[in-house]
């Protein structure tokens, strides 16, 4: 027996009604086509299918208002032709959930209880199924964690007084209700509620790692001038870019670190091309960028490019024979090095260095870094996916989102390195995109950090990493990584 229920909204299922113009159009069109077909009709001398062509207006017209009753039941709420499943059409077979599955019998057990009420084809309810086997094995001991399927036992949405799937709800260890959440909530959000609560759920299971390394392991005493303006590199001299300033020279390990710059350069950059000399490949002088050639290439096991420059075109020809590559002017290059953005900065990248990113299941960018990867859900508002390696294995880490939490990630050990530099005013500011990383576990974050000595900075989790860019206005976000001159440091 079939019996109506109260319509459960799954958050993510919201859906316009039609629009009435497009309404009219459709009655008109529909009147317009039967009228056609009578005249046709009568043109042809066909009298005596005039009856067949009234009785066709007379369907036409009965199929116009079946249509306009329909879409204003739908707009009304009472038909849902988009819902796939029983509880979401609101027409479900009466089915009483077990005992088992009733507050009074889950609840007051001596433990704090947390109920999550959904459906298998609801979309945030599936990225909770994950969340809540996490919370079930992490703390056994100290929460118990149940979910009460609605597709299985639609009554229990009148049990538990439900609106709309997902619903988290939060019992004390008496069986006392303190809380009810509806849509998705992340695990950080759910343990954190719980601390907001008064409910200590902390123990050894439930520890995150902590590292930190608010020294660097040695003083740096690289000569100013051989350290990159932008990564910090080693600079090599056969690939030095100097920007010449008021203030004195600027110098960049190579020419993809400069253009980096130049991305996040907000000075007017008029002429700017003008201050750049490069070093040439074969006698070590500097010679002006507008001026060079360039030999440009691809590594033949990364596919990341390589740049070389020249004074001499003959030079670059003869560098070809034994290199590879395609001789490119530089205004060409310049288009090749900005053509790849950060879809959070907006700074110039290489696919090889940076993350992948997919926006909402559809288009692609990248992230400079890993932080700025999941900049992107911050700057768009839209659910993300970030493919990043490892930075000491190489190994892929795939984070998800929705509505500014983490969904879900893997490997679920993976961490966040959140570089730090200290300020001369002795507080702690963001050493930049070269210094960040996401690492599979925090033994591998500690070895690369081991491996860097003048690294300083702390192990986060991911879910923090994403929360910090979340908490970023619009105007920040439009200032991040951004360059106000270009001067020495």
């Amino acid at each position: 027996m079939l019996v109506q229920m109260p319509l459960l909204k799954c958050q993510c299922s919201g859906r316009p009604g039609m629009n009435p113009l497009v309404l009219l159009a459709l009655v008109a069109g529909i009147w317009l086509l039967a009228s056609w077909i009578r005249s046709v009709l009568r043109k042809k001398g066909v009298w005596k299918m005039n009856k067949i062509g009234k009785i066709l207006i007379v369907i036409v017209l009965i199929a116009a208002v079946a249509i306009v009753i329909a879409v204003k039941r739908n707009q009304s709420g009472e038909d849902t032709g988009a819902a796939t499943d029983a509880v979401s059409l609101g027409q479900v077979t009466t089915r009483q959930e077990p005992a088992e599955y009733r507050p009074e019998q889950i609840t007051g057990k001596g433990l704090p209880t947390l109920i999550d009420i959904g459906a298998g084809t609801c979309i945030p309810c599936k990225l909770m199924a994950p969340i809540l086997e996490e919370l079930k094995k992490e703390l056994a001991d100290r929460l118990v964690v149940q979910f009460v399927d609605l597709n299985k036992f639609p009554d229990a949405a009148q049990t538990y007084r439900i609106r709309f799937m997902p619903t988290q709800i939060f019992y004390d260890a008496s069986g006392k209700e303190l809380f009810r959440h509806e849509g998705f909530f992340s695990k950080e959000d759910i343990l954190a509620k719980w601390k907001e609560l008064g409910v200590d759920l902390s123990g050894p299971k439930s520890q995150s790692p902590t590292f930190e390394r608010l020294s660097p392991v040695q003083l740096d005493n690289r000569p100013k001038e051989k350290i990159c303006y932008m990564c910090d590199g080693d600079i090599n001299p056969k690939t030095l870019v100097t920007v010449q300033t008021d203030k004195g020279p600027v110098r960049l390990c190579s020419p993809h670190c400069y253009f980096i710059m130049y991305s996040c350069l907000t000075e007017d950059k008029t002429g700017f091309e003008k201050k750049v000399r490069v070093t040439d490949w074969v006698t070590g002088n500097q010679v002006a960028a507008t001026k060079a050639v360039f030999l440009y290439g691809l590594d033949e096991t990364t596919g990341r490019p390589w740049i070389r420059a020249f004074a001499q075109r003959t030079d670059a020809i003869k560098e070809r024979t034994t290199s590879g590559g395609n001789i490119i002017a530089f205004e060409v290059l310049q288009q090749n090095e900005l053509s790849h953005r950060c879809g959070f900065c907006d700074r110039a990248c290489y696919p090889q260095d940076a993350a992948r990113v997919i926006i909402d299941a559809g288009p692609h960018t990248w992230g400079c870094c890993s932080h700025c990867a999941l900049g992107v859900a911050a700057r768009t508002g839209k659910d993300i996916e970030v493919h990043e390696k490892d930075r000491l294995t190489g190994q892929e880490i795939i984070v998800k989102t929705f509505d500014g939490k983490i969904a879900s990630l893997e490997p679920k050990t993976a961490v966040a390195w959140f570089g730090q530099r200290k300020k001369p005013d002795g507080t702690w500011g963001s050493a930049g995109c070269f210094h960040q990383g996401f690492f599979v576990n925090a033994a591998s974050l500690k070895k690369w950090v081991q491996q860097n000595p003048y690294e300083t900075g702390r192990l986060i989790p991911i879910s923090q990493a994403l929360a910090d860019k979340m908490k970023l206005s619009p105007e920040r976000i439009k200032k991040a990584c951004k360059i106000g001159e270009c001067a020495p440091k």
